[in-house]
């Protein structure tokens, strides 16, 4: 009986995190767990805002180093995702098509993906989808756990940079298209 309800249990768990809708906790002692997306892409006001912490790490595609100062001057946006989040299979490859509209914008769109288990999987979902913007391959979360001032720890999470490297949204749980584009648009409009 016990052994039937676990099994229940951990089928509704399964299902749940199919949806789309879900997002995974990866700051509960580096375990996963699922939590109800909570989408707060709202622009902070510049004068509230606070500079993004430092980070670096190795391209997935390429295997070179990158560093968060390479985002200087340009509205940076930061996906936290993983090829074993459902959300991110629909989210990353519309994200894809909104780095194709606004890459000469001056929007450098980076991938951050998050507790892969082997860099394979993570070059097979990029090629998969197609994806053309880069990803830092970071399977321990150390980029999420410098962001942990912001909820960057839910997958998947985005957060938008403003041109000064300040935290200008963020966003947990799977974003539309149109949310990322009301955004982009409102943090390019104050550079210009």
């Amino acid at each position: 009986m016990r052994a039937a309800a676990v099994a229940l249990l951990a089928g509704a768990l399964l299902t749940g995190c199919t949806t789309g809708a879900d997002a995974v906790d990866v700051n509960n002692g580096g375990e996963f767990r699922f939590v109800e997306a909570t989408p707060s892409g709202e622009v902070i006001p510049p004068d509230e805002r606070a500079t993004a912490p430092e980070f670096s790490g190795t391209l997935v595609e390429t295997g070179n180093d990158f560093a968060s100062d390479q985002l200087e001057g340009q509205v940076g946006l930061l996906n936290f995702w993983g090829s074993w989040c459902a959300p991110c299979r629909v989210e990353t490859p519309e994200f894809d098509e909104v780095w194709d509209e606004y890459s000469d914008a001056g929007v450098q769109f980076l991938g951050i993906n998050v507790k892969e288990t082997d860099r394979q999987f993570a070059l097979a979902f990029i090629d998969r989808f197609g994806i053309g913007f880069p990803s830092l391959y970071d399977p321990r979360g150390e980029v999420a756990l410098a962001f942990r001032d912001y909820p960057a720890n839910a997958i998947p999470s985005t957060i938008v940079l403003d041109q000064q490297g300040r935290v200008a949204a963020v966003y947990t749980g799977a974003v539309t298209q149109e949310d990322l584009r009301r955004t982009l648009d409102l943090v390019l409009a104050e550079g210009a």
